[in-house]
């Protein structure tokens, strides 16, 4: 590999970290929230994100629960999908990339990024129910606002791994035949 794709793979690799590092603060930033909110809902309006969500909690907790339990999941799972590209870079021999680990992670990120968006959809479409219910969800929207983007990703990434699969396939039966 040549010097300047190692420094791009190094920065990327670097960009990743930070990216990862973001997600895990944002997703335990939300978790705090959260059990504050079940420990001492009066704190909900001054914690992590300005996530004022106190008229939900008071008018119904069973849809605040619901609402904050798609946050939760959504920030989890953005933040556990960096964590496996982080894995796969640390692992990827690029002089022979087309091993079954690389295969195997490359899958699981295309079905994590996949159910990240079907995920944020479903959220997006309850927050419009809600609101014909009379429910504030504007400041929701931040959070799944990317779902199509997401499931396009997971698609690209799920037919990059199907191409990666057949790669390995092919490898195997020329070494066979060798």
């Amino acid at each position: 590999m040549s010097t300047t794709n190692n420094l791009v793979f190094k920065g990327l690799l670097i960009i990743a970290w930070l990216i990862f590092v973001a997600l895990s603060i944002e997703a335990g930033g939300l978790l705090v929230n959260f059990f504050f909110s079940l420990y001492n809902p009066a704190m909900i309006a001054n914690l992590y994100q300005k996530l004022d969500l106190t008229e939900m909690y008071s008018r119904s907790k069973w849809v605040f629960y619901s609402m904050y339990s798609f946050i939760l999941f959504i920030a989890v799972l953005k933040a556990y999908l960096f964590y496996i590209v982080i894995n796969l870079m640390h692992k990827l021999d690029l002089s022979k990339p087309f091993n079954s680990f690389v295969s195997s992670q490359i899958s699981k990120l295309s079905y994590l990024t996949l159910s990240i968006g079907f995920i944020s959809y479903a959220a997006s479409q309850l927050a419009k129910n809600l609101m014909h219910h009379g429910f504030n969800t504007n400041i929701l929207s931040k959070f799944w606002a990317d779902s199509g983007a997401y499931i396009i990703m997971g698609a690209i990434i799920y037919i990059i791994a199907t191409i990666f699969k057949k790669g390995i396939e092919l490898q195997n039966e020329n070494d066979l035949t060798v």
